[in-house]
């Protein structure tokens, strides 16, 4: 934290080191996570010298809900679609990659 840092964005960076550590990141990466957090909303609300033009723009990571957070949006694995294909006995279902079991299933 950066010195005069105000005592609650003192303990909002203890709580989100302490989260990301019960959600098993590594010590390093769960302060990397809560400086970086903490950062961004210090620059939002204007506690901050300096800002960067992401920071304080677009929405604020709680309105964002994880939208970037790494996830792909690529739907059910291929293992899913295989057990939905084995359910509706479709037949070669073991041979076919993802796509073509998505396609067998009308997706």
């Amino acid at each position: 934290m950066p010195a005069g840092s105000s005592s609650k964005r003192e303990r909002q960076y203890e709580h989100i080191k302490d989260s990301a550590e019960d959600r098993g990141a590594s010590k390093g990466r769960a302060k990397e996570l809560a400086a970086r957090t903490v950062n961004k909303q210090r620059a939002r609300s204007g506690e901050a010298k300096s800002a960067s033009s992401s920071s304080t723009k677009g929405k604020s990571p709680s309105q964002r809900g994880g939208e970037r957070s790494g996830k792909s949006g690529s739907g059910p694995t291929r293992e899913q679609l295989y057990q939905e294909a084995k359910k509706k006995g479709i037949e070669g279902r073991s041979s076919m990659n993802k796509d073509q079991l998505a396609k067998a299933l009308g997706r």
